[in-house]
């Protein structure tokens, strides 16, 4: 008789829907945290690839214009993947191995600045490299940010 109380959940409390042995709410459509965050990720990159495929479909555009949405292959189905020059030279500037400045090899020790490249251990001060980064513009914002303007309601005078 204690076992199979134990298995229930109890009043108001409601099992997940996936039957992962977890606890669901209605605000997760009975689902619990995991669950329901793993529905939302598959839920986007659905989108995600949507959107992909009709980026890809506006660029070739080498299909009639009657082509409706739900004609579309499934997501399954490997479309071939459209890559512009522009794609490739960003990937190139992503993984820089010499210094800005110096032009010396700097592999894993590299130190990346905040004007986005990278330079050596001599030269990653902004004075050193002439930094055209504005670190005054984004301290003041910040400040600006965590310090909002208060100002309270005038009084009335009597």
């Amino acid at each position: 008789m204690a076992e199979e109380h134990r298995c229930q959940a109890p009043e108001g409390h409601r099992l997940c829907a996936n039957n992962c042995g977890f606890f669901g709410s209605p605000a997760t459509m009975n689902l619990c945290s995991k669950c329901y965050r793993d529905y939302c990720l598959k839920e986007r990159q659905e989108q995600q690839q949507e959107a992909s495929i009709k980026a890809s479909l506006s660029v070739t555009s080498s299909l009639p214009p009657v082509l409706a949405v739900d004609s579309l292959p499934s997501p399954a189905i490997a479309l071939p993947e459209v890559r512009s020059a522009a794609t490739e030279v960003t990937a190139a500037v992503e993984q820089p191995n010499r210094c800005s400045t110096c032009r010396k090899r700097v592999g894993l020790t590299g130190f990346k600045c905040r004007c986005g490249t990278t330079f050596c251990a001599t030269h990653r001060y902004p004075e050193k490299h002439g930094c055209t980064f504005d670190f005054k513009k984004v301290g003041r914002e910040e400040i600006a940010r965590a310090n909002p303007l208060v100002v309270a309601e005038k009084l009335a005078k009597i």
